[in-house]
């Protein structure tokens, strides 16, 4: 019987080396639990629990999203007259198949309904069903919007909608992004205005919505017309009615299994989440933290499936007597790509179960009643700490698995030739999916302006410096590390020469210096693997003799000074081309 976690050796590791019993003591402090006819009994039996989770996600996704992905992508979505969307039936059907499974509700507490799992074991299993079908993980993966609802709104709220959620009878979409308003969300105009009797109503457009014909609505809109950058918003949920209509399904490159909608508010009722100004500065932006973790799992998943199918296809294909895997160039394609999904996964797990130490420190801080001064005092500090972390690693895991996944599907085509150019293999899907994970939820330049702020104000070498603690017998990973403590050096003179240039220049280096960082980063996490396994000390060779030498070229760059991309931008990008 077919499962997408089981068979997915790297993830088993990680499941396994990842020390998910402490992640799991924390989870469980102070659960809300309920009358909930399942908790566990110890940090063992929770672990066992999250596993037994993941086998039962990786068979709805091998047994049902994959084996629908292709009639999804070829057919898609429907709109209607009316302004309603008709999901693909095998889409509905996915969806049923998953809320049977009791897996809608995967980080919500036990008392909603919820399976009270760490962001870590859903990135693991966002991964699995992205590998199955990514636009259904536009479904499955936006269960972010439940989260936010837990964390941010009244408990009335919470009470009427977060079980819903969880039995899979509601999805949600995260409504932020309007015509004039996409990577800049300070200038969303969607207004709304409260009536005499303290009720509010929302009108306006927004686009770009993924799943925007969900049934529940989180929405960022200007409740302060006066004010005209983030402050003047806040966040609002609704539901969907007669009142908030699709106009427009897009036509896109990928992902057709998930509706990508515009939607018009006409005096759609709506009730305030949080506090009044607080929607963009505080909501949407822990919101798009969670989400962008999610956009690297789907880009996991994304590539994992296109290498299988180069892997697949490169031992069974003959050319020349022998199978193409033989032959060096493809043979290094091939290890290259599996090398580079094993970096991203370890990264991208990383920067989850970091987010999961964040929320949990900040949740024991909110409800322990019983916290001294000295331990109140130590998870504050803490809290700062996890914050500047994430702030630096959330963006660095999105920009890097994105960016991989496309190279990965890309490399996929090359590995197949000519057949995977046809429709006849799923390697051209792969390709049309991955190309949206660099776009969407900040797009990889975006990424890269977060995550250099990290890289340059020590973030980064705070970060690294606990990595560097660890010992090595083995003499290979010590010379392995000692090549990545010179790296570091590198890496950190190149930040002092930026430093002394105008700041444009941080901004014109930033994706030179956010890659070498990322490298160093990940090469010291895989040693840290190689202490467990024989083959990830191979593994974490290949990675770091390879990429010293991109991080040497790029901070060489850097070190240039080049800025004629800005000084000479007329002279070099040339005129702007006639509309004629």
């Amino acid at each position: 019987m077919a499962n997408f976690f089981l068979d997915n050796q790297d993830i088993q590791f990680l499941f396994n080396y990842m020390d998910l019993k402490a992640l799991a003591r924390i989870q469980e402090l102070d659960a809300e639990n309920g009358d909930a006819d399942y908790a566990p009994v110890d940090e063992q039996d929770a672990v066992d629990n999250y596993r037994r989770v993941l086998e039962i996600a990786g068979q709805v996704a091998a047994e049902t999203v994959a084996v629908n992905a292709e009639q999804v992508d070829e057919e898609g979505n429907r709109l209607n007259e009316d302004g309603t969307v008709t999901l693909h039936p095998l889409v509905q059907q996915n969806l049923d198949r998953m809320a049977r499974a009791d897996l809608m509700g995967f980080t919500l507490p036990r008392k909603y309904g919820g399976l009270n799992c760490p962001n870590l074991i859903y990135t693991m299993a966002t991964e699995i069903v992205s590998r199955a079908d990514a636009s259904f993980m536009n479904m499955f993966g936006l269960q972010g919007i439940a989260e936010t609802v837990n964390a941010f709104a009244s408990q009335e709220i919470k009470d009427e909608v977060l079980p819903r959620f969880a039995e899979g009878e509601v999805t949600g979409a995260m409504v932020l992004t309007e015509p004039d308003a996409g990577s800049d969300l300070q200038a969303v105009r969607l207004r709304a205005h409260q009536d005499e009797n303290g009720n509010w109503y929302l009108n306006g457009v927004k686009r770009f919505i993924t799943n925007g014909c969900g049934e529940i609505l989180l929405t960022l809109a200007r409740s302060e017309p006066e004010i005209s950058d983030g402050r003047g918003l806040s966040l609002f949920i609704s539901e969907r009615s007669e009142k908030v209509r699709v106009r427009h399904l897009e036509h896109k490159l990928g992902i057709h299994g998930s509706p990508t909608c515009e939607l018009v508010f006409e005096d759609t009722p709506a009730r305030l989440v949080g506090e009044r100004q607080r929607g963009l500065i505080t909501y949407v932006m822990a919101l798009m933290n969670g989400a962008r973790i999610g956009i690297a799992a789907q880009s996991l998943g994304i590539a994992e499936a296109a290498y299988r199918l180069a892997r697949t296809y490169a031992h069974t294909r003959q050319q020349f007597g022998v199978p193409i895997e033989r032959l060096p160039a493809v043979a290094e394609m091939v290890t290259d790509m599996q090398i580079a999904i094993e970096a991203a996964r370890t990264l991208t797990y990383e920067t989850s179960a970091i987010c999961d130490q964040e929320n949990n420190n900040l949740r024991i801080l909110e409800w322990s009643k019983d916290l001294d001064k000295d331990e109140q005092k130590e998870r504050k500090q803490r809290s700062r700490a996890f914050k500047r972390m994430n702030g630096m690693l959330t963006p660095m895991s999105k920009y890097y698995a994105s960016e991989m996944a496309c190279w990965v599907a890309h490399t996929a085509i090359q590995v197949l030739g000519g057949s995977g150019y046809m429709r006849d293999y799923a390697a051209e899907r792969y390709l049309r999916d991955s190309r949206i994970t660099t776009i969407y939820e900040g797009t990889s330049q975006l990424q890269v302006v977060a995550a250099v702020r990290g890289v340059t104000s020590g973030g980064f070498e705070n970060y690294v410096a606990e990595l560097e603690r660890v010992e090595y017998e083995e003499p290979l990973l010590a010379e392995l590390k000692q090549k990545l403590l010179d790296a570091k050096r590198r890496i950190l003179e190149a930040v002092a020469f930026v430093k002394s240039r105008p700041t444009t220049y941080l901004d014109l280096s930033g994706r030179r210096l956010v890659d070498s960082a990322i490298i160093v980063i990940v090469g010291h996490l895989l040693l840290g693997q190689a202490r467990a396994s024989e083959r990830k000390v191979r593994v974490a060779r290949r990675f770091i003799e390879g990429q010293l030498a991109v991080l040497r070229m790029n901070c060489e760059q850097v070190l240039t000074g080049d800025a004629s991309a800005m000084e000479e931008y007329e002279l070099l990008a040339g005129p702007v081309p006639s509309s004629d």
